[in-house]
């Protein structure tokens, strides 16, 4: 239940997608712009006009789940297509690196805002 993980395979859509769109429109996404089914298990990845607001869609045992991030502070960086695939064909790790806005030299980090954490006592 609610599990992604480094077994998957992830694949961003190309071009920019209507985030108006829920989860039936996504699933058309994915069989018309990628050619693809989502009911294979794999993660899509779909990235607003502003790459300030991602949606991962994925069918699990049960249903079909979509995760929504939007970054307060900074943009997503976007990786390179393969036209063979029609898609970023991505690993577990491209997408953390791609949330997280890492770059290989960490003194130029992509911005992002930091969580405000309560302390729960008990």
């Amino acid at each position: 239940m609610f599990c992604l993980n480094d077994t998957m395979r992830y694949h961003l859509c190309p071009g920019c997608t209507d985030m108006r769109k829920g989860i039936n429109s996504l699933v058309g996404v994915v069989k018309d712009k990628m050619g693809s089914d989502v009911r294979n298990g794999d993660v899509f990845i779909f990235i607003g006009g502003s790459r300030r607001l991602m949606k991962l869609l994925h069918a699990e045992d049960g249903g079909m789940v979509m995760y929504v991030k939007r970054l307060e502070a900074g943009r997503f960086m976007i990786p390179e297509y393969d036209p063979e695939t029609r898609s970023y064909p991505m690993e577990w790790r491209d997408l953390v690196i791609m949330v997280e806005g890492i770059r290989e030299d960490p003194s130029t980090r992509l911005r992002r805002l930091r969580a405000e954490r309560t302390e729960y006592h008990l």
